[in-house]
């Protein structure tokens, strides 16, 4: 697939997502308005630059297939992830103590650190003892963090079929939110809005690709 065809499908889920949603039931149907808010988003040349302090990782750590052979996380959704979380802070420390680039709990970062670690895998960049026993410090490590971003991205990718608007809802609030069993988003506001934020950097950054 070229880059595109690439941005071509990008924007046409942005439409889709929209027009699905806007029909769905009630509790859901707001999610569209959030996709509209973000449509016009732009990646900034300071975002860019910020970015590129951890460019390496992320493309490292997206190249990996943690779950199919062949099936890996796109480096931009990681971008755009990162953009709409933290704007590339790696100290942020969110109202919930979300924590980092990727801005992940500690409790979801330890159990993904300690499955990473039973794995048996090793990685460029990251002492496997950290991962045996995740301090909550080591979150602000870009490495670390962005290794169990790319390690949850694909565990949700994996478990709802690459779709946007559940994979964002399993991060945001948790893989075992009822909605989610039904193919329907989280019902939260804040949700809905992440969704709409990492989407709109998404498409933004894809379309920096032509």
């Amino acid at each position: 697939m070229t880059d595109k065809d690439t941005i071509m499908k990008a924007l046409l889920y942005t439409i889709l997502l929209t027009m699905l949603l806007g029909q769905a039931h009630s509790s859901h149907a707001d999610l569209s308005k959030y996709v509209d808010k973000y449509t016009t988003i732009t990646v900034t040349h300071d975002q860019l630059q910020d970015l590129s302090h951890f460019s390496h990782f992320i493309t490292y750590f997206s190249s990996i297939s943690f779950f199919r052979p062949r099936y890996k996380v796109s480096p931009d959704f990681i971008k755009a992830l990162i953009l709409a979380e933290s704007n590339c802070n790696q100290y942020a420390v969110s109202p919930d103590n979300a924590l980092g680039l990727g801005q992940i709990l500690y409790s979801t970062g330890r159990e993904a650190a300690l499955e990473i670690y039973n794995s048996g895998r090793t990685f460029k960049y990251i002492n496997r003892n950290d991962l045996k026993a995740l301090h909550q410090d080591d979150l602000f490590k870009p490495a670390i963090n962005i290794l169990l971003t790319c390690y949850l991205i694909s565990k949700y990718n994996h478990r709802f079929n690459g779709k946007l608007e559940l994979v964002v809802s399993a991060w945001n609030a948790g893989e075992n939110v009822d909605s989610l069993q039904f193919g329907l988003p989280a019902p939260y506001s804040e949700t809905h809005n992440l969704i709409g934020k990492i989407n709109g950097y998404y498409v933004s950054l894809l379309k920096l690709r032509r």
